[in-house]
């Protein structure tokens, strides 16, 4: 009776072993994950050892034990299936599968990627978001004693903004202790554009985060949900609402026990009350934007580039071997986040052969065969333009700016804040500007796009014509710097743009003074080609004088704008 109780106790301390293990670890009950084959080897060795114990084998008996042989024989078993369905799940045996993993898409660059208006550019990289996120957590005294925020910081869209949010977390297991009841109580949500920060606080707390304990931890919280789930990367996002729920991306083998890694399904966490939404990922909620880790979409292209001519070539011969650059950004393309990422010849190139974007949602990716710099010689031009000023330049995001592809690159300060801005050609990475501010950083590359010849004057088509009368209405304006006077004439009711700089005997006409103007029309004002009055002409430029509307942005209309 004794050794009975004895062996049951042995039991119950191996399966509470077991048990512990399994809680803190977490591994998913399923044959594609590792963990789970290491739980299995863990397991049987402790069936041994248990066996062991009970028979009180001595060191010779443990070399003849028949019921030991088997059970290390079946802990044999399980090293070599592991071993072999590692090997048959890699890039070794299957590269045709790993290059096919991907579908990739050749895009038209003017077309899919529209030029954004400035108030929609992403302007922060994570680090400058995460020091304002800081700068804005230590503005709260009544929190930041308490909670801390977190390093996540998952740029996602939020009503058709591009911004970062991160949840607060527990600044101690102590302030856990004293807080838990009520849950974290905020997130921090950054326009990545507009600077603004705001910390967005809640009518519940948050009770499911990372950094929460026992049951409540979100990683032990979707393990006991779903017992059988591998779980990629997840990330935290709100929907339009400003709800905070986290993202968790279901893994999916297509290649034997270990390879081929996609997204299967996503399952949707409310933070607030831990429940869950269970979705294939073709039919996850639109909303959501981050389905596809950035670092697992950009292995897949580097399987895809490298993997044409099978293992052995991207290895020794590395023919037609692409491969993405170092880093990568994110562009928001119709409401949903690409990751942005070169592509270079794998023997190390130093230019790019174009570049890809990835839905983060969908896995959709298009390449873009655009050969210009790689972003690391883009970087290090932008820096040598402000030496002086020791700026460091961020790794750039792609814009089309005119019709051209352009590095935009933030330059910070040794505080990790950003200064200044610059745009330089993917083509031509000698073509760089900079600017204190996005608009005059933009007008000075445009300028040094026509100064290059890059970008050429179009020729102004529009017919030229004539008006005489006297003059009903006169006022003046200043565009950009320059005189310009707004002229009505008796009969019509359009107004002529005249450029004080280009006609400068305009200014001694009057109210009542008979005038004859040659003009071509523009949506809100005409632009003044010549002007002659009392048998005085006020200016004679000839058809290809540059006022004569050859360049629309030289002749802005009243409020500025470029006809």
């Amino acid at each position: 009776m004794k050794k009975f109780r004895r062996n049951i106790i042995i039991v119950l301390i191996v399966l509470l072993v077991l048990g512990i293990y399994y809680y803190v670890a977490l591994p998913a009950v399923n044959i594609h994950a590792m963990e789970f084959w290491i739980f299995l080897g863990v397991l049987i060795l402790a069936a041994a050892a248990l066996y062991a114990k009970k028979k009180r084998l001595n060191r010779y008996e443990l070399r003849e034990s028949r019921g030991l042989k088997a059970i290390l024989g079946v802990f044999a078993a399980v090293v070599i299936v592991y071993l072999a369905g590692a090997l048959l799940s890699s890039p070794i045996v299957n590269a045709e599968k790993y290059q096919k993993l991907l579908t990739v898409e050749t895009g038209e660059f003017a077309t899919d990627i529209e030029e954004l208006s400035f108030d929609q550019i992403p302007l922060l990289d994570r680090d400058s978001a995460a020091l304002l996120g800081n700068r804005e957590m230590g503005s709260m005294v009544d929190m930041v004693s308490q909670f801390e925020v977190d390093e996540l910081y998952s740029q996602i869209n939020y009503q058709d903004r591009p911004v970062r949010v991160s949840p607060l977390k527990y600044a101690s297991i102590i302030k856990w202790l004293t807080n838990s009841g009520e849950g974290i109580p905020a997130y921090v949500k950054i326009d990545m554009a507009t600077q603004d920060t705001e910390l967005v606080k809640l009518d519940e707390g948050m009770k499911y985060t990372a950094s929460d304990h026992f049951n409540r931890n979100i990683y032990r919280h979707l393990r006991f949900r779903y017992p059988t789930y591998i779980f990629n990367d997840l990330s935290f996002e709100v929907d339009e609402e400003g709800t905070p729920y986290w993202i968790c991306p279901v893994k999916k083998y297509n290649i034997g026990l270990f390879g081929g890694v996609t997204i299967g399904r996503v399952v949707l966490c409310n933070a607030i009350t831990g429940e869950t939404e269970d979705y294939a990922i073709e039919d996850a909620p639109q909303w959501i934007d981050r389905a596809f880790s950035a670092d697992l979409l950009v292995e897949l292209y580097d399987y895809h580039g490298t993997l044409k001519h099978g293992f052995l070539n991207s290895v020794l011969g590395q023919k037609d071997c692409l491969a993405t650059t170092d880093g990568y950004n994110y562009l928001a393309i119709d409401d949903d986040v690409w990751v942005y990422t070169g592509v270079t010849s794998i023997t190390g190139d130093q230019s790019n052969v174009g570049f890809v974007l990835m839905n983060q949602r969908t896995m959709e990716t298009r390449f873009y065969e655009v050969e210009g710099a790689t972003e690391q010689s883009a970087m290090d031009s932008a820096e040598g333009q402000v030496q002086n000023l020791h700026y460091t330049a961020t790794f750039p995001l792609l814009l089309n700016i005119s019709g051209e592809p352009t590095y935009f690159i933030a330059l910070k300060d040794d505080a990790g804040l950003v200064k200044m801005y610059a745009m330089v050609n993917v083509q031509k990475y000698q073509i760089v500007a900079t600017g204190d501010t996005v608009s005059a950083c933009e007008e000075a590359y445009t300028t040094l796009m026509y100064e290059s010849g890059i970008k050429e004057v179009e020729e102004d088509t529009r017919e030229i014509r004539t008006v005489t009368g006297a003059i009903t209405k006169i006022a003046q304006g200043v565009v950009d710097g320059n005189s310009h006077y707004y002229i009505m004439v008796e009969g019509s009711d359009a107004i002529f743009d005249v450029p004080v700089v280009e006609y400068i005997d305009i200014i001694r006409f009057n109210v009542g003074d008979s005038i004859t103007l040659e003009y071509r029309e523009g949506e809100q004002t005409n632009t003044v080609l010549s002007v002659r009055g009392g048998g005085q002409s006020a200016g004679s430029p000839d058809a290809d004088h540059a006022g004569a509307g050859d360049s629309d942005a030289d002749h802005p209309t009243a409020d500025g704008s470029a006809q």
